[in-house]
């Protein structure tokens, strides 16, 4: 039992230092509403005296986060979209041509990190995505920090700055044709540290 406990702390100890190297998501601010039961929220902006509209925003807690492997696949990634607009969502990540991420796109590569699409005008600078760097195991989820062009991961290294080498056309998304930096692990690293998710699928 020892043994295979030893085992297990080093895995996981590989794991968080794989995923400082990845590209999906990273975080800058500590998160005072990660126990908050809800993360959906919608803004109402006045437009006239008559008008009312409302803004959809995706404002994530700690529980929000799921087992990636519950979320769709996608191209080597996993998505998903709270607001309804899956499919969407899809099409976009799925389109040669790239194109903008509809709001409530949640985006990881890994289970460690995320990137969130929220409303329109919430960060013009990261093309209005939040990156999350995200502490995972088998009671959940924590967030680490959180945030938009500002933000760094515990090991230095700034989200923004990585995602804005995209192509424009792709809305801040790397992949490897999409002109960000390659990745240094491979597809079978990733595809272990996918796999070994402990956060228990819904």
């Amino acid at each position: 039992m020892l043994t295979r406990a030893r085992r297990e702390v080093a895995f996981w100890g590989s794991v968080v230092a794989v995923s400082g190297l990845v590209f999906v998501a990273c975080g800058g601010s500590t998160d005072p509403a990660s126990d908050s039961s809800t993360s959906i929220r919608a803004t109402s902006t006045t437009l006239a005296a008559t008008s009312t509209t409302i803004a959809e925003d995706l404002d994530m807690t700690a529980k929000d986060f799921v087992n990636i492997n519950s979320m769709t696949p996608v191209k080597g990634f996993f998505i998903d979209n709270r607001l309804g607009h899956l499919d969407d969502a899809i099409a976009v990540a799925e389109n040669p041509d790239g194109g903008v991420y509809p709001v409530g796109t949640i985006i990881q590569l890994v289970p460690q990190e995320a990137m969130v699409k929220r409303s329109p005008g919430w960060n013009p600078e990261t093309n209005d995505w939040e990156f999350f760097f995200l502490d995972v195991s088998a009671a959940g989820t924590t967030i680490v920090t959180r945030g938009a062009e500002e933000t760094v991961n515990r090991f230095g290294g700034n989200c923004a700055s990585c995602h804005a080498a995209a192509d424009p056309k792709f809305d801040f998304v790397c992949e490897g044709t999409h002109g960000c930096e390659p990745l240094p692990i491979g597809d079978d690293v990733i595809a272990s540290i996918q796999a070994a998710d402990p956060r228990p699928m819904p």
